[in-house]
């Protein structure tokens, strides 16, 4: 299972919405000055992930909680993202190279392909995200900020 921690903004009729932290791992990286990903992260956005979940517990905004997901669903996700774009774009450029016997027709319906991949595989993820097995889970819930106390003797 993989495991992140979030944080809760806001929790209403057992829907909670959560703020996950983008890593990355420059930080543990010692090949700064000469990586290529350091400079694009550099230059990307800093924002993060949000997302709402369903909890029968209660949250109260501020509390960190523990999610987890299946590697099955998420190595599933990934194959579906990365491999049917690619599917597409070698079986239409070699229809097309095989219809039209030229290298343009071929460029032509690898784009086709590859764009025709991408909008099926946008389909089916819309259909899995519906799926429990897709979905994270709640694993751990950490104490509200304000439900600890420490009090020290001087």
């Amino acid at each position: 299972m993989m495991r992140e921690w979030a944080t809760v903004v806001s929790c209403q009729d057992g829907v909670a919405t959560l703020h996950s932290e983008i890593k990355t791992s420059c930080s543990s990286c010692s090949a700064r000055k000469g990586c290529g990903s350091h400079m694009l992260n550099k230059l990307g956005p800093k924002n993060a992930h949000v997302m709402k979940i369903a909890t029968a517990e209660p949250l109260s905004p501020g509390q960190r909680i523990e999610l987890g997901i299946a590697e099955q669903s998420l190595l599933s996700s990934a194959l579906l993202v990365y491999m049917t774009p690619l599917v597409g774009l070698f079986i239409l450029a070699g229809l097309f190279q095989m219809l039209f016997h030229s290298d343009l027709a071929a460029a032509a319906g690898a784009l086709l392909g590859g764009i025709g991949g991408f909008i099926i595989a946008k389909g089916i993820s819309g259909y899995l995200s519906k799926s429990a097995a897709f979905q994270p889970v709640i694993l751990s819930i950490a104490l509200p900020h304000d439900a600890l106390r420490v009090e020290t003797e001087a």
